[in-house]
């Protein structure tokens, strides 16, 4: 079976899943939208439970890319929390679909299945922020906190704009909060004396 009927189901998969959510998703209506066979669905996918794990390593893949490119060329301590902030709200309006998915729709009860290979992309991810934020920590540019606190410094603020804009509560687009946030980030994670001022 090619890429592209995997492909084709799991563009498919994301369009209904966002239409309708998972529980109301049927597979006669992703493989309609993927003009599939009933035969290549089953050839490719399991059941749609098994299409939902299979499309969100996919999307948090590219969420996880879109995010480690913000890293390169290696920025400094300010620009790299910008740009990583930055990439974070850039993803969530241009892959408004995806976004929805992995932070709206997907469910853990059906991603039991995927949690390894999801454990094995967040660790990839960690790793490459670690490559910047490790040797910034050590020289004194950025906080001592672990990756954890760190992450949830740098994006949970961002994420409950994001939120509001997934879910329709606010139609405002994230990004245009993107400086106060930045200069809040800045302030929780750099210390004091290492701040730029403007």
């Amino acid at each position: 079976m090619s890429a592209s009927v995997r492909d084709d189901l799991l563009a498919a998969g994301l369009f209904v899943f966002d239409r309708v959510g998972f529980e109301a998703a049927t597979v006669a209506a992703i493989r309609a939208k993927a003009h599939a066979s009933n035969g290549s669905f089953f050839h490719v996918f399991g059941s749609k439970k098994e299409l939902a794990g299979a499309l969100f390593l996919e999307v948090l893949r590219h969420y996880h890319a879109a995010v480690l490119a913000a890293l390169d060329p290696v920025p400094d301590a300010e620009q790299g929390i910008d740009r990583l902030i930055r990439a974070h709200l850039d993803w969530v309006v241009s892959s408004r679909r995806e976004a929805r998915y992995l932070f709206e729709i997907s469910r853990s009860e059906w991603g039991e299945d995927v949690r390894d290979a999801q454990r094995a992309q967040n660790a990839r991810l960690a790793e490459g922020i670690e490559r910047w934020r490790a040797p910034l920590v050590a020289g004194g540019e950025l906080l001592p906190m672990t990756p954890v606190t760190f992450i949830s410094q740098l994006i949970g603020p961002a994420q409950i704009f994001c939120r509001a804009f997934l879910s329709g509560r606010d139609r405002a687009d994230p990004r245009s909060e993107a400086d106060p946030l930045v200069a809040c980030a800045i302030r929780a994670l750099r210390p004091p004396d290492r701040i730029n001022k403007q």
